[in-house]
């Protein structure tokens, strides 16, 4: 109908551009292309955000959301906060439904406001939250919010998986993966100043890695693998681009296995050259494992890649089956094996065709499901459902 406003949602997430991260993209991209400026997020403050606020589509609440170490929880002064500012608008204004974009801390306050104002309440699970923080209270109090949930968003089976075996009942549960914006990544973008940035030769391969470095992701591996593909005469190079802990230890391991001039620690890299480093690699790698826990959710840099036309190869813990479909768009491998993991690296960096064959399957495959624009229809679809009293 002509001048008719979209749904209004009151959306509960900690992590919001301009911070880093999937949580954070993925909140932006969703509300933005769901609601207008009826549509409030609450968030914190961080360095750049109002060059952020001042061009988004929704009205953005910034929030000092730091821990105080005296207080016992050290949380709990941003709990207060994230409901009081929930309360408030909550008021002030007439939403459609309550989104919290995770189930600690957003899920209580988006609980306790949805219940007071009657509205459908969405929180969403990323699954390393409930593998990851153990079996104590603070895992109670989150079955206990995602069962009371009018509806929970999974972002993989994997995580659908463990929401029905913690209590969610299956028609509360909506699976819905995350997205690529394919305005931003795609193929034939320019590449040749990236490549000699790291000195390299058109004949020469490249493998790239994308995240935070931590021991999960697997980045080690993939240096440990390096010595194999180069003793198979594999001419094969690798970057990395993320910062984090341990970034001393990726190079002291490129050093111990003597590739420390075939590995690139790149650091950030400019937010324009990321697709184009997507475009510069043969392959895009993230063995990932589980650490005590400490799993994948998802993994959005696959799609990322695979956006951009490029296979991934991928572990085979928490939710990255979703990302990356086995023998279709990549290959999965037990990120804790080196060897199975540089089998699959040279299968691929010695086959042009599959390189190829997977790359074009994953773009396929995003493009008809995964862009950002299917995602937030799916959202919108759900929110329909759940003020219907549907689910």
């Amino acid at each position: 109908m002509k001048g008719r406003h979209k749904p209004a949602y009151l959306v509960i997430s900690q992590l919001f551009l301009p911070t880093k991260g999937g949580t954070a993209v993925w909140t932006a991209e969703v509300y933005g292309r769901l609601g207008d400026r009826d549509t409030h997020i609450i968030t914190a403050r961080v360095p750049g955000s109002e060059a952020v606020d001042a061009v988004h589509p929704n009205t953005v609440h910034r929030l000092n959301l730091e821990r105080i170490s005296w207080l016992r929880p050290e949380s709990a002064w941003m709990y207060a906060k994230l409901l009081g500012m929930g309360l408030w608008l909550g008021v002030r204004k007439r939403f459609s439904a309550v989104h919290a974009v995770r189930v600690l801390p957003e899920g209580f306050a988006a609980w306790i406001v949805a219940r007071l104002m009657r509205r459908p309440l969405v929180i969403y699970a990323h699954g390393e939250e409930l593998t990851g923080w153990g079996r104590g209270g603070k895992y109670r109090f989150m079955v206990f919010l995602l069962r009371r949930a009018d509806a929970v968003i999974a972002n993989s089976d994997y995580t659908r998986d463990i929401l029905r075996g913690i209590g969610v009942a299956e028609g509360r549960i909506r699976l819905i993966y995350p997205g690529v914006d394919t305005n931003r990544f795609h193929p034939g973008l320019p590449v040749a100043d990236l490549r000699e940035r790291l000195g390299l030769e058109a004949q020469v391969l490249l493998l790239l890695s994308v995240g935070r470095l931590q021991r999960r992701k697997g980045f080690d591996q993939v240096i440990r693998a390096l010595p194999v593909l180069l003793g198979k005469g594999l001419d094969v190079h690798y970057a990395i681009i993320g910062i984090g802990e341990d970034d001393g230890y990726l190079r002291g391991l490129a050093k111990e296995f003597e590739v420390a001039d075939r590995v690139h620690l790149l650091g950030h890299v400019n937010a324009d050259d990321l697709p184009r480093w997507y475009n510069a690699c043969d392959v895009f790698v993230m063995p990932n494992r589980d650490i005590d826990g400490d799993t994948e959710g998802f993994g959005m840099v696959y799609i990322e890649a695979a956006a951009c036309g490029k296979p991934s190869v991928a572990g085979r813990t928490g939710g990255t089956g979703s990302a990356v479909l086995d023998e279709v768009t990549g290959l999965r491998v037990a990120g804790e094996q080196v060897d199975e993991l540089a089998s699959a690296l040279h299968r691929l960096l010695a086959d042009a065709t599959l390189r190829a064959g997977l790359g074009q399957a994953g773009l396929a495959r995003v493009r008809g499901e995964l862009a950002w624009e299917r995602v937030a229809q799916k959202t919108a679809a759900l929110g329909g459902a759940a003020q219907s009293g549907r689910i």
